[in-house]
């Protein structure tokens, strides 16, 4: 995850390999044994890639 990621494309396809991380991580909680903590890690992959969105989002309008 170190690598940066600069073009569009290359954007896109990271959100849409973190959405389905996220997707992924979503259907892998069971219901009869979760608890605030896997709501917790939820939250902050939410958090993380709203920053990334809002990064990307200030690379596309710098490129106007």
């Amino acid at each position: 995850m170190g690598k940066s990621v600069q073009d569009k494309a290359s954007q896109l396809q990271y959100l849409t390999n973190r959405f389905q991380i996220l997707s992924q991580v979503v259907e892998a909680i069971d219901s009869t044994d979760a608890e605030a903590e896997d709501l917790d890690r939820l939250l902050q992959m939410m958090k993380d890639l709203e920053g990334k969105v809002e990064r990307f989002k200030k690379d596309w309008e710098a490129e106007g």
